[in-house]
Order: structure tokens, then C-alpha cells, then sequence
């Protein structure tokens, strides 16, 4: 039996997305006794190969190198996937926009039922992920003969970087589909930890009040921990901070070590990507506000006050 997962990367490096998803894929393998195989897809991707070689537990490295395959577009890369389907018991894939623009469409032709989002392995067959905004975990069973299965890299710790020595293997890609074009990608250059990586994140919300406020209050805080930069929906709605630094169900899933929340109330939405932080502190001056209910520290009161007396403590 083996198992697939394909790497999200940069052409030079291998997503840490990537990593939790060869965390599950490994409980798998250990259950069944599998080969963990990894399937490389882009264009001059020496590097990427090399170090997906090195994770633990993999066995081999397939590294599909085409130009068609450069600009990672869903349908070039799911359509090099479909070709090795057929020899894979389970198809790994991270739960992040490239993974969730790939999957589906894996499932799809394999006319498979996609289990998305796990953050938990229970047998080769059952694992376990959460719905209605993380309020309540499913326990999903398929009998589908190859499971595509798209991992929440919060329920996963990520495998090492360094310790494995796979095979490197190069195989075809599939011809280029024509149904879609590459025209530009605008990434965003961060002084700061990512936001999905961070070990520290500093998040605020509606209470900050406005923009000028997110800057001078939050910044500083963020500065002294080396902390990232997170926002609520309703702060990023009212423009105090960029879409990037969403937090929630619609933003990005997050479990750091440390969690600050500064004038945040605690919507269903952003609790569901925050609340498997490893210690929440939470900082509202409202004593019922949901926030609260997840957070192992609570301060109630004035933001404005609190945060710059945290700041002289710290």
C-alpha cells in the first residue's frame, strides 16, 4: 500500500503545509504499513525535490519539472496527480488555497468523496474534522478505494525538515490542459512571521476602534514579541487592517504557541481559527464577551490602558 501527498511550494521551498500533511499522511502509513511517496509539480524544482527528500518517513520523492507545471495552475498539477492515482491507497493534499483548488478536482475524476479539513486520523479509514464553524467534530468513515483528503495543518504537528534520505524519482507531467492562464501573482512582503507559521500572533478587532489605532497599539505590541499581525473580520471589514491578516473560518486557520486578542468579542467565525492556540489571552471590556469562553487569560478592561501597561511589563 501507499500513500501520495503533494507539496505545496515556492519553487525553492517546501511549504510548512506541507509538513503537517506528511504528518497525517504518516499515522496513516504507520496504521497499514504504507510508503509514503511525495509528488514535486513545478518547473525547476531542484531544490524543492531535494528537500522534500529529507522529510522523515518518506520513501520517494516524484518530481514532475515542466514549464506547464511552473505557475502551480490546479488543473495541470490534479491532472499529473490523476495519472499516479491509480497506485495510491490515500492522496494527501494541505487544506490552504492551493490544496483546496487541487483536491476537488483529484476527487472529482476519481468520482470519490473529498474528506476535507481533518485534524485527526483514527484508523486508515476514519478520521475526524471539525464542523459548524469548529463547534462540533464529525467523524467521517469512506469506503472509497483511493481517499483524497485535504489536512488542517493546525492538527498536526509538522514533521522535521532534516533526517530522511527518499528516493528522487522524475516522472511525466501531464501536457498543459489550455483551459486556464497564468497572468500575474502579487505576493505580499511581510517584515513580520506568517501569519499561518507564527509561534506569536497579536490579533485585534473592532474595539481598536479605527486603522490609526490598529497601527499604534497593536505595532508596538507585536514589535516587542516578534510577534505576527492578526485580524478580526469585523476589523479587517471596517479597514483597520489588510485581508491577509484575517483570522477566522473565511481568513486563515491558526494554533500558535501564544494568541493575544486585543478588543476582539469573539464571533463564532474567528474562534474557529484561533481556539487550538496553545494559550489564548484575551483583552475586552466586556466580561461576556465570547472571546472569553476559549481564552486561558482574560483581562477585562480599557485596551487603550492595558496594552501599554503590558507593554512596560513585558
Amino acid at each position: 500500500m501507499k500513500i501520495l501527498v503533494i507539496a505545496e511550494h515556492e519553487n525553492v521551498l517546501i511549504r510548512i503545509a506541507t509538513l503537517n500533511a506528511v504528518a497525517a499522511a504518516a499515522i496513516v502509513a504507520t496504521l497499514v504499513e504504507a510508503d509514503i511517496h511525495v509528488l514535486v509539480a513545478g518547473h525547476d524544482v531542484g531544490d524543492v525535490a531535494n528537500a522534500a527528500a529529507k522529510l522523515p518517513g518518506v520513501e520517494k520523492v516524484l518530481v514532475a519539472d515542466e514549464p506547464q507545471l511552473a505557475d502551480g495552475l490546479a488543473e495541470n498539477v490534479a491532472a499529473t496527480a490523476l495519472n499516479l492515482a491509480a497506485s495510491y491507497s490515500h492522496i494527501f493534499v494541505p487544506a490552504t488555497a492551493y490544496g483546496k483548488n487541487i483536491a476537488p478536482r483529484i476527487a472529482a475524476k476519481l468520482d470519490a468523496a473529498q474528506i476535507s479539513d481533518i485534524t485527526a486520523v483514527e484508523s486508515a479509514d476514519t478520521f475526524e474534522r471539525p464542523i459548524y464553524a469548529g463547534n462540533a467534530i464529525a467523524t467521517v468513515q469512506s469506503s472509497d478505494p483511493i481517499k483524497v483528503i485535504t489536512v488542517r495543518s493546525t492538527g498536526f504537528d509538522a514533521v522535521a525538515t532534516e533526517g530522511g534520505c527518499a528516493a528522487i524519482e522524475k516522472i511525466e507531467a501531464a501536457p498543459d490542459a489550455g483551459v486556464s492562464q497564468f497572468v500575474s501573482r502579487a505576493v505580499t512582503k511581510l517584515d513580520r512571521p506568517e501569519l499561518t507559521s507564527a509561534k506569536i500572533i497579536v490579533s485585534g478587532g473592532r474595539g481598536l476602534g479605527s486603522g490609526e489605532n490598529y497601527k499604534t497599539v497593536l505595532e508596538p505590541l507585536a514589535d516587542k514579541l516578534t510577534a505576527a499581525l492578526g485580524a478580526s473580520r469585523a476589523a479587517v471589514d471596517a479597514g483597520f487592517a489588510p485581508n491577509d491578516y484575517q483570522v477566522g473560518q473565511t481568513g486563515k486557520i491558526v494554533a500558535p504557541q501564544l494568541y493575544i486578542a486585543v478588543g476582539i468579542s469573539g464571533a463564532i467565525q474567528h474562534l474557529a481559527g484561533m481556539k487550538d492556540s496553545r494559550v489564548i489571552v484575551a483583552i475586552n471590556t466586556d466580561q461576556e464577551a465570547p472571546i472569553f469562553s476559549v481564552a486561558d487569560y482574560g483581562l477585562v478592561g480599557d485596551l487603550f490602558k492595558v496594552v501599554p501597561e503590558l507593554m512596560v511589563a513585558i
